[in-house]
């Protein structure tokens, strides 16, 4: 299988990129974060031509996690069961594929609302973790794929490019991160590239993508099984200088 994420910064601005994506790499299923509409508004259409069907968790203006498959799927989850009934972030998204639990996220950034948006942050990777357990548990073969919005290792943070305060480098988001792997799940990027930097994100602004100024934030995690499997993994960083790119690349993973 050929999985891929790609955080797009807007899918109705972004659909030429990921559609002209998809047809050069053919990727099997891809799961989009930062969708920013609601699903009436998500240009399916555009991609069911060239063979991939859509599901949406859309919400206007913010968020928004769709994917997009060209193999038979179940949505099974359209939000994470550990959190309260009122959270209405679209942030998540489960499907069943071939008895394989794939999900795509888009964790909180953490840096904005204060203290409660922090706390936010570590509620959410914390109802992620229980949900991987749930999963593990029950040796479901499992992919959590998306913007997790945490550096986990000094090496995926260039010198300078973010603050040290900030929220994606704070000691409490790399321990929620080191959380999903002592559950047992493998980092598909750092199996394959175990040192020096492999960014997925250069901020728009400061020419952060010309000075290579840039953040591992996006992820591909993979149960033990799958895992045994892994053949390769890397971020497409070709994509980031196109014209109008998203800031961050997509990440493709082949198990």
């Amino acid at each position: 299988m050929r999985l891929a994420t790609w955080n797009v910064a807007s899918i109705r601005q972004r659909a030429p990129h990921v559609a002209a994506w998809l047809a050069a790499t053919k990727p099997d299923v891809l799961f989009l974060q930062e969708t920013k509409c609601e699903e009436p508004a998500f240009p399916a259409m555009a991609f069911a031509g060239i063979g991939y069907q859509a599901s949406v968790v859309g919400q206007k203006a913010y968020n928004g996690v769709a994917v997009l498959s060209r193999i038979p799927f179940t949505v099974t989850h359209r939000r994470l069961p550990a959190l309260p009934a009122e959270d209405t972030q679209a942030r998540y998204v489960e499907i069943e594929v071939e008895g394989m639990a794939l999900a795509g996220l888009y964790a909180p950034n953490g840096n904005s609302g204060g203290e409660a948006g922090f706390a936010y942050k570590l509620a959410w990777m914390d109802a992620l973790a229980a949900r991987a357990r749930e999963l593990l548990a029950r040796d479901t073969p499992l992919v959590l794929a998306g913007d997790f919005n945490v550096c986990p290792e000094a090496a995926d943070c260039a010198p300078g490019a973010l603050a040290p305060t900030d929220a994606l480098l704070h000691p409490a988001s790399r321990a929620r991160f080191r959380t999903l792997l002592w559950l047992g799940l493998t980092d598909a990027l750092r199996a394959l590239h175990p040192d020096g930097p492999l960014y997925t994100f250069w901020d728009y602004q400061g020419g952060a993508y010309q000075r290579d100024l840039g953040l591992r934030i996006d992820h591909v995690l993979l149960s033990p099984t799958l895992a045994e499997t892994l053949k390769s993994a890397a971020p497409d960083r070709a994509e980031r200088g196109r014209e109008h790119p998203s800031d961050h690349v997509p990440v493709l993973v082949e198990f």
